[in-house]
């Protein structure tokens, strides 16, 4: 049996101490009856000692989404190299039939290989990840031509890994991963088809593919997702054609290989009810928020839910004592002297309920990771009157490929101050 190569990917998702999260993308082919039935198989191997491979694993690739599938290996060692091969096949059989097919019947010749590391579960293990946002990728006359200069970054990453050496242990990518609203002057995208389309491209050009399949990427979505400013020029038919669109193709591209979903033996179960999720490794501790699509606008708004507020107080008091990341696809601050109102800044009460939460806590080594701005800065946060001198640092990401003018020093308001809507405290 010839095991075929992914179309898009391999992705290493989520990483733990014991587990990882594969995913992978078959090819859709029509049959008489209908879509031809597909079926991912992974098999994976302590790097350098092949004779100590685990078993063969085989899921479906499902064709509702997009003719892709997640592999769950549980059961791994921390901080350890593996190296693995992940392709697809066809086949009539139900899953119990192809589990037992013989192993020696397979023919991985045109797989390509790929190595990951687990995660470490000391606290006091250093981590090294790279993080950023914003990658625009041009598609004109109907998607025949594309700018692949949006993939150079993932080159200068990946050289930085294999050529230079420096250890990686993570992508974090804060949204805007593709801009589904590239031509909205002429034609924007609102069928899963076409959202589909927009990934297949983005994330098949080779570096960030070659990328993504040896270093664990964890993903949340910004507003390019769905449509610029989402959901603030939303209609009505927005919500009942593009949103759902665009969100079921993030769940398929994006979601599916994070912590979100539950793992039931070598598979991941359930349906989201939420995008929001946490994740460790060594003394990094990272809530990466969904700062989108629970969006309430009007005039009591909210960036998040109460119930993401509510758990994100929680994680950041649980005394882990780890270095605590705060993931947002929009800074909290410094603000923007434009368009200030679709960041943190223009939810001013969650804001500030979040911030003075922390000066209560005084919770230690918090950082908060952004993107979305187009811009490189970092800044530290203080309370004017605070005796002990707390702070927390703000590390906002340029893009990974923007084409047009980025913004200056001049766009941030980086000496002004934040009055707290609940409290007497003004933070600067």
């Amino acid at each position: 049996m010839q095991i075929t190569p992914l179309t898009v990917g391999p992705i290493v998702g989520e990483i733990t101490p014991t587990t990882v999260r594969l995913w992978g993308r078959a090819e859709v082919e029509k049959a008489p009856s209908g879509i031809r039935r597909c079926f991912g198989i992974v098999r994976i191997w302590p790097a350098g000692n092949r004779a100590a491979m685990l078993p063969v694993q085989y899921f479906k690739m499902n064709p509702n989404f997009d003719m892709t599938g997640v592999s769950v290996f549980t059961g791994l060692k921390a901080e350890t190299s593996y190296e693995y091969q992940m392709g697809w096949f066809f086949s009539e059989l139900e899953l119990e039939e192809v589990t037992v097919l013989p192993v020696t019947d397979q023919d991985w010749s045109e797989v390509p290989g790929h190595k990951f590391s687990t995660a470490a579960s000391r606290k006091d293990r250093s981590r090294s990840f790279v993080f950023g946002s914003c990658r625009y990728l041009l598609r004109l006359f109907g998607g025949l031509w594309t700018d692949s200069r949006g993939d150079k970054t993932f080159r200068s990453i990946l050289d930085q890994i294999n050529q230079d050496g420096i250890r990686t242990d993570h992508l974090l990518m804060l949204g805007d991963q593709i801009y589904a609203d590239d031509l909205n002057i002429l034609h924007f995208d609102e069928t899963v088809d076409e959202y589909n389309a927009r990934y297949r491209e983005a994330f098949s050009q080779p570096h960030i593919r070659a990328l993504m399949s040896q270093v664990s990427t964890y993903m949340t979505l910004d507003d390019h997702e769905i449509e610029d400013g989402w959901p603030a020029h939303s209609t009505d038919k927005d919500w009942i054609i593009k949103y759902p669109a665009a969100i079921h193709a993030y769940q398929t591209y994006q979601m599916s290989h994070s912590p979100v979903l539950d793992i039931t033996g070598n598979r991941i179960e359930g349906t989201p009810r939420r995008f929001w999720y946490t994740a460790q490794n060594g003394c990094c501790d990272f809530f990466v928020t969904d700062t989108r699509t629970e969006r309430r606008l009007g005039e009591n708004p909210e960036i998040i839910s109460k119930e993401q507020m509510q758990n994100l107080k929680e994680w950041l008091d649980d005394k882990s004592g780890r270095v605590k990341f705060i993931v947002s696809s929009v800074p909290l601050f410094p603000a923007t002297k434009s368009s200030n109102e679709d960041k943190w800044g223009g939810f001013p009460a969650q804001q500030s309920e979040l911030l003075d939460f922390l000066w209560s806590k005084q919770v230690p080594r918090v950082v908060f990771l952004a993107g979305d701005v187009h811009s490189a800065l970092s800044a530290e946060l203080v309370e004017q009157n605070d005796p002990l001198g707390y702070k927390v640092a703000s590390v906002v990401s340029s893009s990974f490929y923007w084409p047009y003018p980025h913004n200056s020093r001049r766009a941030f308001d980086l000496d002004g101050k934040i009055q707290s809507a609940a409290s007497a405290n003004v933070y600067q």
